[in-house]
């Protein structure tokens, strides 16, 4: 995730026959194709003047709740929130633990530290970047509540092996998938194979709002009852309070952009979709595929959404300055892993216990990858990482 979202990485371009900036993303151009609507749909809600939760929210939740397939869909106010809402609404807590990835966003291991239990991190597989299931149950103890795979990137994890071991342990499943709305594995959508899906509304992801937003799914009437009360305070009736909740509301006006977003949200993706399958196209015609390693193409099974398109190279670095030397925008996801990040410290985690993780942070770089880049834009791209190459 980065800290903040900005149309252009460089200033516009003057006349000194300079080439158009390239932008990592590029929310500008999302935001023209569908200017009119936002704005109708934002002056609706000043006109109605409902700006927490409301009839808007409803409508979304029930919208994404019949795209998911998921019976229960409960809005909140970012996607931190919603992994944190779900632990303790399953009552994860202290002398509890809940194994997942390091190689992913803050939020992911820090919203389990947050309500009290012990992050468990497992290494991941080196081509897919998610966890490895191979490697869980023997990070399984008496202790262990649940398994938190990441769909990271817009790549399912490979959720059959995590749910079988999961029901064989009676461990419950949270699925992180923050950056995977849309994508599918074996044809069902992300976020509805768990006991719980956690959605987030960040302005860089796939779908975007204004601003923070998150969204839990689950089929648990009870959860989804006591996730409504929770993010607000733990009330079902107005200063009541029946459990000890918190302030985590999903905006009318946020509601609103996303409904919005929705509408486009698959054209979007196969947009993304289509910028991928041609990178890996020009890398390869430029002959750059045993010099950079380029994600491959899923297997069918994964449906994959492109939040990012990854990149590895040894030298990662030293491309990252030498495309920001040629005006190309690159990201960095992630350049240290949760187990050996200053806040994590307590757990004990050494360089070296997640080697292919580690590894990972060292070699990844992210490259501009929505639906509105220009082939003359993507093609600038790969020329300088191909120009990097002979160096």
């Amino acid at each position: 995730m980065i800290s903040a979202v900005s149309s252009k990485t460089e200033s516009s371009p003057i006349e000194n026959n300079k080439p158009e900036s390239i932008a990592f993303l590029d929310l500008n151009a999302q935001f023209a194709g569908i200017r009119e609507e936002v704005m109708a749909a934002i002056a609706g809600v000043m006109e109605s003047q409902i700006f927490i939760l409301g009839p808007e929210v409803k409508k979304l939740e029930e919208e994404i709740a019949g795209r998911l397939g998921a019976r229960f869909v409960i809005g909140c106010a970012s996607g931190t929130d919603a992994l944190i809402l779900t632990l303790m609404a399953a009552g994860i807590g202290p002398g509890d633990e809940v194994i997942t990835t390091p190689f992913s966003f803050i939020a992911t291991a820090g919203s389990i530290a947050h309500v009290g239990a012990k992050p468990v991190f497992v290494d991941i597989d080196p081509v897919s970047f998610n966890l490895e299931p191979k490697k869980i149950e023997a990070a399984i103890t008496s202790k262990t509540r649940a398994i938190m795979p990441v769909h990271l990137f817009g790549l399912p994890a490979d959720l059959d092996p995590i749910l079988e071991i999961a029901k064989a342990n009676n461990l419950l499943v949270v699925e992180d998938a923050a950056q995977a709305i849309g994508s599918r594995y074996n044809g069902k959508a992300i976020g509805s194979f768990g006991d719980f899906g956690c959605f987030s509304f960040f302005p860089s992801k796939n779908l975007g709002g204004a601003g923070d937003g998150g969204l839990i799914a689950t089929n648990s009437p009870e959860m989804a009852e006591r996730l409504a009360m929770i993010r607000v305070h733990g009330s079902k009736q107005k200063y009541f309070h029946e459990v000890l909740g918190t302030n985590s509301r999903l905006d009318a006006l946020q509601a609103a952009i996303l409904r919005v977003k929705l509408k486009h949200l698959d054209s979007w993706a196969a947009g993304r979709q289509n910028r991928a399958n041609r990178y890996r196209e020009r890398f390869e015609q430029a002959g750059m595929t045993g010099s950079i390693g380029c994600p491959p193409e899923p297997p069918a099974k994964f449906h994959h959404v492109y939040n990012q398109f990854t990149i590895r190279s040894e030298r990662r670095d030293e491309l990252k300055d030498f495309l920001r030397s040629a005006g190309v925008p690159s990201e960095i996801y992630y350049p240290l892993c949760l187990h050996l990040q200053p806040s994590f410290k307590f757990l004990g985690y050494q360089e070296g216990d997640l080697p292919v993780s580690e590894q990972a942070s060292r070699e990844v770089l992210s490259l501009p990858v929505y639906p509105e880049l220009t082939d003359a834009q993507q093609d600038r791209v790969v020329q300088a990482i191909a120009n990097f190459c002979r160096n």
